[in-house]
């Protein structure tokens, strides 16, 4: 990613609506469709500046890996956990580990070897284990948030899981989310394309406005994992060994 997006991840990920509530819905993900275990082990790989792993905290030990250094640190600083270099799909720490939990929470689309990243994080599930993804959904949406994120694609619902069996993993769910406030970004983002405007999707809105939004997101983890919706600005999907 360009170095101001990491550095307004960094400063936003625990304010900001879309932050907050996908952590909400990602932990309603893990606790309605995974096993809970006292001693689970959990790797986050691209962990960015570390956002997510107090939440992932409070389901099992953590270990994370992250590529960029700046961010490493700063993850570093936010949580106990000892954040290390790792780059996807190759280049994995924590030899000889195995977790029951593995995040990939919008990664995927950073790397150019999708599959071949799947199937190295694959080797690295314990048994019975599960790799839990979340991605930016639907090309058609493709906008210059992607290009400054430097994403190299955006995934439907059946491309992820082609992808997932291509690596030899079995998707035991995948569903949509953010699905309330798709037709806002929808029409935010061909007003975009006509203005030619170059705000950034991610920026802070104003106090009231961040609460709306993530109360409206933020219902969504009553629905994920029970119920599959027909739409959503992302993807989330559990995938397990086949």
């Amino acid at each position: 990613m360009e170095r101001a997006v990491y550095d307004r991840m960094s400063e936003l990920e625990a304010t900001h609506w879309w932050f907050v509530a996908r952590r909400g819905l990602i932990a309603a993900l893990i606790a309605h469709r995974l096993p809970r275990r006292a001693d689970a082990r959990i790797l986050e790989a691209g962990c960015g500046s570390g956002g997510n792993l107090a939440m992932l905290g409070r389901f099992g030990t953590v270990d994370a890996f992250e590529y960029d250094a700046l961010a490493r640190a700063q993850a570093r600083q936010k949580s106990l956990v000892d954040v290390q270099f790792g780059a996807l799909p190759s280049d994995l720490p924590f030899d000889g580990r195995t977790y029951d939990l593995i995040g990939l929470f919008d990664v995927l689309e950073h790397v150019e070897a999708d599959t071949a990243t799947l199937a190295a994080l694959s080797g690295r599930l314990a048994d019975r284990g599960a790799i839990l993804v979340t991605v930016p959904a639907f090309p058609f949406l493709w906008s210059r948030h992607d290009e400054r994120h430097q994403h190299y694609r955006r995934y439907t619902r059946a491309s992820l899981t082609a992808v997932a069996e291509k690596a030899g993993l079995r998707v035991s769910h995948a569903g949509y989310f953010n699905f309330f406030l798709f037709p806002a970004a929808v029409a935010a983002r061909g007003l975009k394309r006509l203005t030619g405007s170059e705000t950034p999707d991610d920026r802070m809105p104003g106090p009231l406005m961040n609460r709306v939004l993530t109360r409206v997101f933020s219902f969504e983890r009553h629905l994920v994992g029970r119920m599959r919706l027909p739409f959503g600005l992302s993807l989330a999907a559990v995938l397990e060994k086949a």
